[in-house]
């Protein structure tokens, strides 16, 4: 499609972001599986249904432009979940990885509220106010989930720069002592 007017430049940002929440939706039962702390392991599960109904609010905003839903590949979030992949991989020591894990979802977050943001202005710019309400209940949203990863990153960096007390025998094990609480 050629972008000629905001009104294109709209659809394909909704398509971008259609795919960005797509990606999200496979990613974070990945994450919510390898986070130690269960209040982050919470947090994801929870991320992923709001993800599912900002999905489902962009295909509501699709059918009333008269249009399916259509993905336009996000190399932004693909690359965002690339570096996510990335830390998983380093088999860093349980606490650490979830630090490491919330920076890696407050990226996300920030990337979407920037998004979410511009397409907003610009349903507002077109005066679809439908999209607007739609687009401004989900950009609450990413902004309410950033918020809730800063709480635990309060908890969990302290515990992530805290110095293994004992072996590492027993730091496992008072490692799946806070897990279970």
């Amino acid at each position: 499609m050629k972008s000629s007017s905001l009104q294109d430049l709209f659809i394909l940002e909704l398509g971008d972001l259609y795919d960005a929440e797509n990606q999200l939706i496979k990613a974070l039962p990945k994450m919510a599986k390898a986070a130690s702390s269960e209040g982050l392991r919470a947090a994801f599960e929870e991320h992923l249904e709001k993800t599912k109904e900002q999905a489902a609010r962009i295909e509501r905003i699709f059918a009333d432009l008269d249009m399916s839903a259509k993905r336009e590949k996000c190399k932004g979030m693909q690359g965002l979940i690339s570096e996510a992949n990335d830390l998983l991989k380093k088999k860093l020591n349980p606490e650490v990885q979830d630090a490491g894990m919330i920076g890696s979802a407050q990226r996300v977050e920030h990337y979407e509220i920037a998004g979410y943001g511009t397409v907003r202005t610009w349903a507002e710019l077109l005066q679809n106010r439908q999209a607007v309400d739609l687009l401004e209940q989900t950009l609450q949203e990413e902004k309410d989930a950033d918020e809730k990863l800063t709480e635990l990153a309060q908890q969990i960096n302290v515990e992530a720069q805290a110095p293994e007390e004992g072996g590492d025998e027993e730091a496992e094990m008072k490692r799946r002592a806070k897990a279970a609480s």
